[in-house]
């Protein structure tokens, strides 16, 4: 159901953009951490699932970047006479590049707790349907050629439950 995963992921997108989002988390994080973003705090965050090779070829990119999209979508029927019982599984990616490989695992996992920090804020009731229990999965790509020279790509997946009457 197409209207499920749009909801999703435009509230997941609503909550990084928000001021207690991603750009407040990351500014915090980062002056613990002692890392100069040099403004880079507020990426673009797009919905969208797209590989960073495509991106690169179509269209300038900056990074750090954040991909929002559904992974899936399951209507499990678990409340009986529902449209729709089931979850959504959603993605938040970041992507970051730089010109050396020193900082650059160090700096994707900040953003990355940075990412998961938003969501913990915002467990509970999404509306619409949507419900948010907290947990969530991360996975680190290896480092690989592109952007300035090296990008490294975190995926932090997490299901929503969903039901619409």
């Amino acid at each position: 159901m197409a209207q499920v995963s749009s909801v999703g992921t435009r509230a997941v997108r609503a909550f990084l953009l928000g001021p207690t989002g991603l750009a407040s988390r990351v500014a915090e994080l980062s002056e613990r951490e002692g890392f100069k973003f040099a403004g880079r705090e507020n990426a673009p965050i797009v919905e969208q699932n797209v590989s960073f090779e495509m991106v690169e070829r179509s269209e300038g990119v900056n990074y750090p970047a954040i991909y929002v999209y559904c992974e899936k979508v399951a209507n499990t029927l678990r409340e009986k006479f529902r449209r729709f019982s089931g979850e959504a599984r959603i993605a938040v990616e970041v992507r970051l590049s730089e010109d050396r490989l020193a900082e650059l695992q160090r700096k994707l996992m900040l953003w990355t707790e940075a990412v998961t920090n938003v969501l913990e804020n915002h467990r509970g009731d999404w509306g619409e349907g949507m419900f948010y229990g907290g947990g969530y999965e991360i996975s680190f790509s290896s480092v690989k050629r592109g952007g300035k020279n090296y990008i490294q790509t975190a995926k932090i997946s997490f299901n929503v439950d969903v039901s619409i009457a």
